[in-house]
């Protein structure tokens, strides 16, 4: 497995779905003029971030948003993680996130499975379930550099499912994510570092700029973190590409290093289970 460059897009979004798509597009093609080879979106890249949006901007799969990645893939020639949008299916509304290929052909979709309810008091009071469902299942794909894991913003914060992520072969996790300036000052990084010590593998968080004026107001720093828990790459809050390379054999190296999975450590956990 080789070496590859990986770009987090951390996108100003604004209240124009249309300009919203446009400059992802424009960003993403920049990313691979740049020896990108896969790109990454933010979370609710198409639309602001909050209940009271998710119903307005809502869309099928396919659809106009969907589209736009599948032609920007394409013209770029890059893995494209794009982000999330809300996805209306039915009478119910996802958190979602879908992956294509340089051929523009859409090869993983993930649905955020838990859903970001907090109440903070004094500080701040979301709850994702007034408007959206959750998704029940885990996201894989493979590139020719490694296989890749998808979670969704409150979704890294449940240490088990990147130990299912890292047990199923992933060397690289990806997590499109918008927290606020109450949680992401605390936990943005610690839970990065936390999730890429625990299972030995890189961790990117990509976050939308930060928009003062938004009535949900983004943390931004949008980062990358080695399986050693160091921050590689990472930035401020403006809109910016944060670009990393991430070599798979280095995480093969840690994990021989300091063994801590099952898989290499028969001294300990070889006792037959009864």
């Amino acid at each position: 497995m080789s070496k590859f460059r990986l770009a987090l897009i951390q996108l100003a979004v604004s209240a124009s779905k249309p300009d919203n798509l446009a400059r992802a597009a424009r960003l993403v093609k920049e990313a691979a003029s740049k020896g990108a080879n896969i790109v990454a979106l933010p979370e609710c890249f198409n639309s602001p971030y909050g209940t009271s949006y998710f119903p307005e901007y809502a869309e099928a799969i396919p659809g106009p948003s969907t589209d736009a990645l599948v032609k920007s893939a394409k013209d770029s020639g890059v893995f494209l993680i794009g982000g999330s949008i809300p996805e209306k299916d039915g009478d119910k509304i996802y958190n979602t996130c879908t992956v294509y290929n340089p051929n523009g052909e859409m090869i993983a979709k993930h649905r955020k499975m838990h859903l970001f309810d907090i109440d903070v008091p004094g500080k701040i009071r979301f709850q994702e379930s007034e408007t959206l469902s959750p998704g029940n299942s885990f996201t894989v794909f493979d590139t020719p550099y490694c296989k890749v894991g998808i979670g969704i913003c409150y979704d890294i914060r449940f240490a088990e499912m990147a130990q299912i992520y890292g047990k199923k072969g992933c060397q690289l996790l990806v997590y499109p994510g918008a927290f606020n300036m109450t949680t992401g000052p605390a936990h943005w990084e610690l839970l990065q570092r936390a999730r890429a010590i625990d299972n030995q593998l890189y961790i990117a968080a990509v976050s939308p700029a930060r928009d003062e004026k938004a009535s949900y107001v983004a943390w931004g720093h949008s980062s990358v973190v080695s399986p050693w828990g160091e921050v590689v790459a990472t930035t401020e809050h403006e809109e910016c590409i944060v670009y990393t390379e991430i070599d798979p054999s280095y995480v093969e190296q840690i994990r021989n290093q300091i063994p801590v999975s099952v898989q290499r450590r028969k001294d300990i956990y070889s006792v037959e289970e009864k």
